[in-house]
């Protein structure tokens, strides 16, 4: 460590979740020295809760509350919020990115070829799961199986879902991307929290970290901020870049609950199987089966402490919205933002939905669970504050995770993010001048 300073890089990259972890990993696979830096730790994942709570739940750190007392989680560790997220492939949203100059489809469809992507069999489908399904669909509702990240090959009947990490390595998360990246010769640090980057005349050339207590430097030719929807806007803040961090959205989120007498939570639950997107309403509902202790802290949340003996016949649905954009976030990393009533209202229309779907399916005594907000993004703007090519106001210096997103679409956008951070690989690797290039060579021909 005491030669960073003096090692050669050709990038470096900020933060391990999807975004980041596909740039590092396609940039290494070009044979490019890359020096990945990670705030959280990379301990081998053993899918415990005392795992899970050191990675996603310290308050102030990767468990936030907003001003208005929603409360936020973000995993910060070796892959992300990938970690822990229910590993569902939402559709990218293609032509809202290409009004702003981003065309990735041809890196979706690579990814798509790469990633284990798609509906899960019928016999991972549990009966809660089903009577939810089935209930929706009687009612007229298009309640689908819904695309995974998830290696079915390696599935078993006796595994349980990877909420807390997935040792089994059925769920797909950014930390294997990263750990191809250091096969081929990246740099992983973990514990380092970058401050901020260093500018020199206008040009990005290294980044300023704090590891194990003492304070370091280092030096590439490409800088990526990947530190997420929260962290990012930090990190340029700091380094010069003042407008960061304002009106984002941040996918404020309910539950549904009902008690039946004649289905059961099994051990192999997986949560988001399926769902509908009430696009016109703005917002979607999905199954959202959770584990006891999760489960436990929702009902209490509402002080419905007599459903604490009833959790394992609890039929939950979660319903989504997509937010107006607002609020802003502090230098740092709090998170200031209400919930205008437009948003709770497209709440309750889901809810008032789940309702009918849960009373069809047999369930009694249903309530609401209290707001939480996932994936915050759009607090670096593509069209605002990063160019077409996720290009900074600095050269050099770019940006690859939601706080990219030029508007709110309300999904989970991983497969999105993976998409983007190949394609910011390929213009970095200088593949997408020369594709162009190539095509009209061909035309003047």
């Amino acid at each position: 460590m005491n030669n960073i300073e003096k090692m050669s890089f050709d990038a470096i990259v900020v933060g391990t979740g999807p975004g980041g972890g596909t740039v590092a990993r396609e940039l290494a696979k070009r044979k490019k020295k890359i020096l990945i830096l990670e705030w959280g730790p990379g301990d081998p994942i053993r899918g415990n809760f005392r795992q899970y709570l050191r990675e996603q739940l310290i308050p102030g750190k990767s468990f936030l509350i907003t001003n208005k007392f929603l409360g936020m989680v973000r995993g910060i560790t070796t892959g992300g919020s990938s970690m822990f997220y229910y590993a569902t492939a939402f559709p990218v949203p293609f032509g809202m990115l290409k009004s702003y100059g981003v065309d990735i489809k041809r890196e979706v469809a690579e990814a798509k070829k790469e990633l284990p992507v798609g509906p899960l069999n019928d016999e991972m489908i549990t009966p809660m799961t089903r009577r939810i399904m089935e209930s929706a669909q009687d009612l007229g509702y298009d309640w689908q199986k819904l695309d995974k990240f998830m290696y079915q090959e390696r599935w078993r009947p006796e595994f349980k879902f990877g909420y807390y990490g997935d040792p089994h390595g059925v769920k797909w998360s950014s930390r294997m991307f990263v750990e191809e990246a250091v096969e081929k010769g990246a740099v992983l640090l973990n514990g380092a929290k970058v401050g901020k980057v260093i500018i020199e005349n206008g040009i990005a050339t290294g980044v300023e970290f704090r590891m194990k207590g003492r304070d370091y430097r280092a030096f590439a030719s490409k800088i990526i901020i990947a530190a997420g929807g929260i962290g990012s806007p930090v990190i340029l803040r700091a380094s010069g870049i003042k407008e960061a961090g304002y009106d984002f959205f941040f996918d404020p989120l309910i539950s549904a609950c009902g008690t039946v007498k004649d289905v059961k939570k099994q051990i192999n639950e997986i949560p988001m199987s399926t769902g509908l997107l009430m696009q016109d309403e703005g917002y979607m509902m999905t199954d959202m089966a959770v584990p006891a202790i999760i489960d436990a802290v929702f009902t209490a949340q509402v002080f419905r402490f007599h459903r604490l003996f009833t959790m394992n016949s609890t039929l939950r649905i979660m319903i989504k919205a997509k937010d107006t954009l607002g609020g802003r976030i502090t230098d740092s990393g709090g998170v200031r933002k209400k919930l205008i009533e437009e948003d709770r209202e497209k709440l309750m229309k889901g809810y008032r939905r789940a309702q009918e779907i849960l009373k069809k399916a047999g369930a009694r005594d249903i309530y609401k669970t209290w707001y939480l907000a996932a994936h915050p993004g759009g607090t670096v703007k593509i069209g605002e504050i990063v160019d077409a090519n996720l290009k900074t106001q600095f050269d050099n210096l770019y940006v690859c995770d939601c706080s990219v997103m030029p508007e709110a679409w309300g999904l989970p956008p991983t497969l999105t993010l993976v998409g983007l951070g190949k394609y910011l690989a390929r213009h970095l690797a200088g593949e997408k001048k020369k594709s162009v290039e190539r095509k009209k060579k061909t035309v003047r021909q």
